[in-house]
C-alpha cells in the first residue's frame, strides 16, 4: 500500500498533502516517490535504515520499574518537509523568542523589572521552584544564560505553527537530528539532492564555535569540555557524539576539581588542565554539592564558586530553568512586547493558569476538553489528556489543582498535523511535533528543521520517544528561484 491508498484524516492539517490530496507546493518530489514506490521497495529501505541504526548503536534509555532499559532509536523514513520560504518566518521568530527569554533571565536576576512593571505577577517568580538565589546579580558574557534552545513547535488543523513549550535547562534531542539526516542521506540520496534540502550537518561546528565565545580567557583555543552525569543518563549517547563530533572532553563530575584560585581544572594524565567552558548536561541541583544537594556524587564542588568569579562559562548557565516552565511559558509574548518593543512571530498556543482564580474554574468545569500540565516536568509525564483519561484520573488531576494551583496549566486539545507514517506495510497518518535547535551567544543560530517527533501509535498525541513515539527527518526544501535568492 502506498500514498495512492493514504487516508486523510477529516479536519487534520496534513504535512505533505493537501485536503484534495495533492501535494503541497514544493513536496512534488516526495509525493510522487511516496506514490510509485511498492510496499516492498518500502521495506527494503526501513530494513537498511534499521541496519544503520543497530550498526551505528543509536540508542536511548528508558527508565522502568527500576530498571535502565536502552532501546534502538525508533526512526520513520518518510521525511516530514518544510517550505523554505515558511522556515525563514519560523527561524527569526525563534531567535525574537530566545532573545526575550534570556533578557527575562537577566531580569530576573538583577532587578526584575519586569515584575515592578506589572508584566508577570510576583508570586509566578518567588513560587518558582527552579527560581535560584544563588544566581542573584549575575551577568553571564553577552548576558545570555539559555545558549541552548530545543522549542517545541506544533501545527494545528489552521496550518498556523505555534509555540507548545521552550526548554531551556538542559534540551535533549539534536544527535537524534542529526543521525536521522546521516540515514536519510544512505536510504534516500537522490530525494535528498533533488529537493535541494538545506543542510544541517554544521551544528557541531556552530556549537564549538558558540562555547568557544563564552569562554572568560581571550585566548585562542579555550578549553571546552561536556560534562555528563554518566552512562547511565538516558541522553548519554547524545552526550558522547556530541563530545565527539565538537572534539572536546567528555568528563564527569569527578574528572574535574576547583581550585583555591576559583579556577576549574580537569585532571589528565599529563597534570592538571585549565577548564574555560563546560557545556553541562546536568541539572542545577546536581552540579555544585557545596551549593546545591550535598549529596550528589555528578557535580563539581565549587562549581558555582568558579563561575560566580567569572572564571569558568557554563552553559546553559544555572538558573535558566526559572523561564522554563510551563507557567512562565505563558508570558512569553509580553515579554517579546516587552524586552523587544515587537510583536510576536510565532504565537503560543492558547493557555489557562490554574493560578488564575477565573481560569482555575474554567479548567475544572471543563477538564475532559483540555491537556492539563503540571509546570516542570518534561518529557509527557504528569500530564492529563482529557478525551483519553478515566473518571478517576479525572478526579486525581482536580485535586492535584486544587491542592497546588499554581503547579498547573492546562490547554485546548490541538488537533496536530500529520504526515505519512511507515507502519506495516503501508503508509498512514501519525501526528507529529517539531523540536529545532537555537543557539545564542554574541549571534543566534537556528537548526534547519529540527527533530520530528512522531506519535506512532494510531491517533496518540504523546511523541515522546520514552513514551512510544518515533522520529522522522525534517526537510527544509528550496521551492523556487526566491526561495534560492
Amino acid at each position: 500500500m502506498n500514498l495512492k491508498d493514504y487516508a486523510l484524516n477529516p479536519g487534520l492539517y496534513d504535512e505533505l498533502l493537501t485536503t484534495s490530496g495533492r501535494a503541497r507546493p514544493g513536496f512534488a518530489q516526495l509525493s510522487n516517490f511516496l506514490r510509485r514506490a511498492s510496499p516492498q521497495t518500502l521495506a527494503l529501505k526501513r530494513d537498511a535504515a534499521d541496519l544503520a541504526i543497530k550498526t551505528l548503536g543509536i540508542s536511548f534509555t528508558v527508565y522502568s520499574e527500576g530498571a535502565n532499559i536502552d532501546r534502538q532509536w525508533p526512526f520513520d523514513i518518510i521525511p516530514r518537509l518544510i517550505q523554505a520560504q515558511e522556515w525563514r518566518r519560523i527561524e527569526t521568530g525563534l531567535k525574537q523568542r530566545l532573545r526575550a527569554l534570556n533578557l527575562f533571565i537577566t531580569d530576573v536576576y538583577n532587578g526584575q523589572q519586569i515584575v515592578k512593571d506589572g508584566i508577570i505577577p510576583a508570586d509566578i517568580l518567588a513560587s518558582s521552584k527552579d527560581y535560584r538565589p544563588e544566581c542573584e546579580g549575575m551577568r553571564p558574557k553577552f548576558d545570555v544564560w539559555a545558549h541552548i534552545c530545543g522549542t517545541d513547535l506544533i501545527r494545528d488543523k489552521d496550518g498556523c505553527m505555534y509555540v507548545l513549550e521552550d526548554n531551556l535547562r538542559v534540551p535533549s534531542g539534536v544527535s537524534y537530528m542529526l543521525e536521522n539526516r546521516n540515514i536519510s542521506k544512505r536510504i534516500l540520496p537522490e530525494l535528498i539532492e533533488r529537493n535541494q534540502v538545506l543542510p544541517l550537518d554544521d551544528y557541531p561546528s556552530r556549537l564549538f564555535d558558540m562555547l568557544c565565545s563564552l569562554s572568560p580567557r581571550l585566548i585562542k583555543s579555550p578549553e571546552v569540555v561536556l560534562l555528563t552525569p554518566g552512562i547511565f543518563n538516558s541522553a548519554y549517547f547524545e552526550h558522547a557524539f556530541l563530545a565527539q563530533r565538537m572534539g572536546v572532553e567528555l568528563v564527569e563530575g569527578p574528572d574535574l576539581m576547583v581550585d583555591t584560585d576559583d579556577c576549574v581544572y580537569m585532571k589528565t594524565v599529563q597534570g592538571r588542565s585549565r577548564v574555560d567552558v563546560i557545556y553541562r548536561r546536568i541539572d542545577d541541583q546536581y552540579l555544585d554539592p557545596e551549593t546545591f544537594r550535598a549529596d550528589s556524587m555528578l557535580g563539581v564542588p565549587g562549581l558555582m564558586r568558579a563561575w560566580r568569579a567569572g572564571n569558568v562559562a557554563l552553559a546553559n548557565a544555572p538558573g535558566v530553568g526559572v523561564a522554563d516552565d510551563k507557567v512562565v511559558y505563558t508570558y512569553v509574548p509580553d515579554m517579546i512586547r516587552y524586552y523587544l518593543n515587537e510583536a510576536p512571530l510565532l504565537p503560543n498556543v492558547p493557555s489557562y493558569l490554574c493560578s488564575n482564580p477565573e481560569e482555575r474554574a474554567f479548567v475544572l468545569n471543563n477538564l475532559p476538553d483540555l491537556v492539563v500540565k503540571p509546570a516542570n516536568e518534561s518529557g509527557g509525564y504528569g500530564m492529563y489528556i482529557g478525551p483519553r483519561e478515566t473518571k478517576r484520573s479525572t478526579r486525581e488531576i482536580k485535586q492535584k489543582i486544587e491542592a497546588n494551583p499554581r503547579n498547573y496549566m492546562a490547554q485546548p486539545i490541538i488537533s496536530l498535523s500529520t504526515v505519512p507514517t511507515l507502519i506495516g506495510e503501508g503508509l498512514e497518518a501519525r501526528h507529529v511535533d517539531l523540536r529545532p535547535f537555537i543557539l545564542q551567544a554574541k549571534d543566534s543560530y537556528v537548526t534547519a528543521g529540527g527533530l520530528t517527533r512522531v506519535a506512532l501509535v494510531k491517533g496518540s498525541l504523546v511523541v515522546n520517544s520514552s513514551q512510544g513515539g518515533g522520529s522522522k527527518d525534517t526537510w527544509v526544501v528550496m521551492d523556487s528561484k526566491k526561495d534560492k535568492d
